[in-house]
């Protein structure tokens, strides 16, 4: 097997949906010898920020010294992406190796009966596998959606779960309210464990700490009574924070916007506990270096300037609200052609609401994806807001005329998927 035979494989099994539940995973790693039973886990779950959040602890633990793995979803350009190893991403051939092994359990699994594992299960053993072979000295595991039958959910002592802003997304799924959502996320919370939280809306902290109660769970909350931002502009910001008892003052981190500040106090809030409580040490100068290097794709991520031209993943209401916050500080002196594109699942009638008051023009694309809203529905949903609109049938063409109409003094915005903005950054950064 070869690595495209390897992605084929993998993406056909989308056909098997999203299945919540542990059943399948716990099987499929049974038959690979429970490889995750030796790995020494820092699971993290939540609506927004998870991915960035993740990645501050990454950086700062392989500055540390550590060997690390990182296991995120999805991807923005290509699948190898999502299991890393100290910011290496896993080689096209061993992925396509592993997945062969995985996909001869799984034939074992239909021999005997059981169900097909869907795409993400397959996916997570995978990088199980992997980060198990490789020796991982820790792992960072990222929820793919929910938590308590998140397949990522099978690890059964983790040093650390880190649950990240919660809002609003697949409540098709998850609930209707942020106390369900939020009682399906803090289900990663185990026995006598810890936990750190970011401090979420009122309902949905009432749901995490009933969870850690009941689990008698020992619960930190991300604390921002003491963050003062020094500086804050596209490239770098700037903040001090005290955080349990230890002052970090003049940090500074290259995402930006002021979400990305709260998920850097998060992550180090993890970083404590893990120095407090699990023994794991980690320097200030780790801290500050690993801070400052993380990197982060499709966050507010600049590509080009003349015209300044950026990336952002915001896809649900959260997201919308902190892209929001960003364009109103980051770039208010600048015209912005916006490039817009959603799933037919989300918020759109939020996200827009929130955005297109901020924009000069909006060029309305098609996502490749089968969940998309289509370009005619898409752009009915802006007619209301008065601005200058164009339709293009693809992500190529959206861009191509974003540079058209769009001088070298103003702004490109693409935004409203994760799927979207990874096709669009391979097409810009060619450019």
């Amino acid at each position: 097997m070869n690595y495209n035979q390897a992605l084929e494989y993998i993406h056909s099994t989308y056909q098997f949906g999203s299945k919540l539940g542990l059943g399948s995973i716990e099987q499929l790693l049974d038959l690979l010898g429970n490889p995750h039973k030796d790995l020494k886990v820092i699971h993290v779950a939540g609506t927004n920020g998870k991915g960035s959040t993740s990645s501050f602890m990454h950086n700062v633990l392989k500055t540390a010294g550590y060997k690390v793995g990182l296991y995120t979803s999805p991807y923005i350009e290509e699948f190898t992406e999502r299991i890393q190893i100290n910011g290496k991403k896993i080689d096209k051939q061993r992925l396509a190796d592993i997945t062969l092994v995985v996909k001869e359990k799984i034939d074992e699994m239909l021999s005997k009966g059981m169900d097909h594992p869907t795409e993400f299960e397959i996916g997570t053993a995978i990088a199980i596998v992997y980060f198990f072979e490789e020796k991982v000295d820790l792992l960072i595991l990222e929820v793919g959606m929910g938590g308590r039958l998140d397949a990522t959910n099978i690890v059964e002592n983790p040093l650390l779960s880190v649950i990240t802003p919660i809002g609003y997304d697949h409540i098709d799924i998850l609930g209707n309210t942020l106390e369900k959502i939020a009682s399906e996320k803090a289900g990663i919370i185990k026995d006598n464990g810890l936990v750190v939280s970011y401090p979420q809306e009122e309902e949905g902290m009432v749901a995490i700490e009933r969870v850690a109660r009941d689990k008698n769970a020992q619960l930190f909350i991300t604390n921002y009574d003491s963050l003062t931002v020094q500086s804050n502009t596209i490239k770098e910001q700037e903040f001090s924070v005290e955080v349990m008892g230890k002052t970090y003052k003049h940090l500074k981190i290259s995402l930006a916007g002021k979400h990305q500040i709260q998920n850097a106090c998060t992550a180090l809030t993890a970083l404590e506990v893990l120095k407090q409580y699990r023994n794991i040490e980690i320097s200030d100068d780790a801290i500050y270096k690993g801070l400052y290097d993380t990197k982060w794709m499709g966050r507010f991520e600049v590509l080009k300037e003349d015209p300044l031209t950026i990336i952002d993943g915001a896809h649900n209401l959260q997201g919308a609200l902190a892209l929001k916050n960003s364009i109103e500080t980051l770039l208010k002196d600048y015209k912005i052609t916006f490039i817009v594109g959603m799933l037919g699942d989300k918020d759109v009638k939020g996200v827009l609401k929130n955005i297109i008051p901020l924009v000069d023009k909006v060029i309305v694309t098609k996502v490749n994806n089968p969940r998309a809203m289509g370009v005619d529905d898409l752009a009915k949903e802006l007619v209301s807001f008065g601005k200058e609109i164009y339709i293009s049938k693809s992500v190529e063409n959206a861009i191509e005329k974003a540079y058209d109409v769009t001088e070298a003094s103003e702004a490109i915005l693409v935004s409203g998927s994760l799927y979207m903005i990874g096709e669009a950054r391979g097409i810009i950064m060619n450019k």
